[in-house]
């Protein structure tokens, strides 16, 4: 061995987005003049630079380079020692190729990231929204999830309500929102929330959210009922103020009629006018009398919305299903939310396999894996589950398969 080497320090520590800077020191021991290249190697090399990249020096001469070590503040830089090393390659004998190492402790930090999908969900009796949370710092992060909201108006269902996520990976928590109370007529209303997640020795970090509580009735719905009562009560107050004049006009001419027409020869021949003039009047009165309407209307029949079947003349799918079922970009809980079905009978074009569908309230799939692409509420198309449908058996029989 020809060469000397020294590291100062061996050990240092480094802050991800800092830098740290090692001096290596190294002496000819040799008896001609050499050249030595430096190459940083092990799994801090990326982040490693030589300041000179090589060195000449004469017989028993010594000389210095420095190593700067400046890992990213990403997932990527990992918190811990990381053992490290510079290859030294003498260009006279380069079969004496040496290799001093070191070690470098990265510091932990904390940083996470957290995103409702979608911000806003509309329900008439409960909400869907997923909580992303994402780990961009350079160890695990274990924290809890609760939610809240100004006047105590909605519940949560949150699971899991406790996660641990490794750096650079993410955690979906699925929350289930309630109103405490139902709004039977109306507009819809706006009803904040926020979901809260907690880590042990750093401050809670808040995600804002809205949930939109339609009325159990449709607006349009309530109109018409509206309409209906009101028309019924006219009729029914104009019954009643018409049809006492009918009779009061027939009694009031018989007894006007009666006492004059009392001859003694002729009293068997006078009832008869007396009666055709009573009955002529009520007779005629009766076209006069308002006649009823009654209009027609509602959201379709019950029996049809119940049916999932094949139409033979469009091939697609006819089926009623749950409540603002979400639609996915692809057949995956995990890809993006298209819109949602905010009725509850729709059409589907066609299935394909997928991810293992699941229940809303557990999380292990205990469904097959078959989704329906359809056309969502909002214009956008999407996959819809197929444990969202109401069919006794998935795929439905005679609709094609996607292609």
């Amino acid at each position: 061995m020809s060469l000397w080497t020294s590291l100062e320090p061996a050990s240092t520590t480094v802050a991800p987005g800092s830098t740290a800077t090692v001096r290596l020191r190294l002496r000819n021991t040799g008896d001609v003049v050499d050249e030595y290249r430096f190459r940083p190697v092990g799994a801090l090399a990326p982040w490693t630079t030589v300041e000179p990249a090589a060195l000449r020096l004469y017989p028993g001469t010594t000389g210095a380079v420095e190593l700067t070590f400046a890992p990213p503040r990403t997932p990527d830089a990992a918190a811990g020692p990381h053992p490290y090393g510079v290859q030294i390659t003498p260009t006279e004998h380069p079969e004496a190729t040496t290799v001093p190492e070191g070690s470098v402790t990265v510091t932990p930090f904390t940083e996470i990231r957290a995103e409702l999908v979608p911000p806003t969900v509309r329900g008439r009796f409960r909400g869907r929204p997923r909580l992303a949370v994402d780990n961009l710092g350079n160890t695990k992060v274990t924290a809890s999830v609760s939610g809240s909201d100004n006047g105590g108006q909605l519940s949560y269902d949150i699971r899991p309500s406790n996660v641990q996520i490794e750096p650079g990976r993410a955690a979906f928590v699925k929350t289930v929102l309630k109103p405490r109370q139902i709004t039977w007529f109306g507009t819809a209303e706006d009803r904040p929330y926020t979901l809260g997640i907690t880590r042990s020795g750093d401050p809670r970090l808040d995600v804002d959210g809205t949930y939109v509580q339609k009325s159990f009735l449709p607006g349009w719905l309530a109109t018409f009922f509206g309409l209906l009562l009101a028309l019924a009560i006219t009729f029914v107050m104009l019954w009643f103020t018409y049809a006492p004049k009918v009779r009061t006009l027939a009694q009031e001419k018989q007894v006007a009629v009666a006492p004059s027409a009392l001859p003694e020869d002729t009293s068997s021949e006078e009832p008869a006018p007396e009666e055709s003039e009573a009955s002529g009047p009520a007779e005629s009165a009766e076209p006069d009398s308002p006649a009823a309407t009654e209009e027609g209307g509602g959201s379709g029949d019950a029996e049809t919305a119940a049916e999932c079947a094949v139409d033979e003349d469009d091939g697609r799918l006819y089926c009623s299903n749950t409540p603002d079922a979400t639609g996915y970009e692809k057949r995956s809980y995990d890809s993006a939310v298209r819109g949602e079905l905010e009725t509850e009978y729709s059409w589907f074009e066609c299935w394909g396999h997928g991810e293992q569908t699941r229940s809303d309230h557990e999380d292990d799939g205990d469904g097959d894996d078959i989704w329906y692409w359809t056309k969502l509420d909002n214009g956008s198309w999407g996959n819809v589950a197929s444990s969202d449908l109401s069919a006794e058996q998935h795929p439905v029989p005679g609709l094609q398969e996607c292609r």
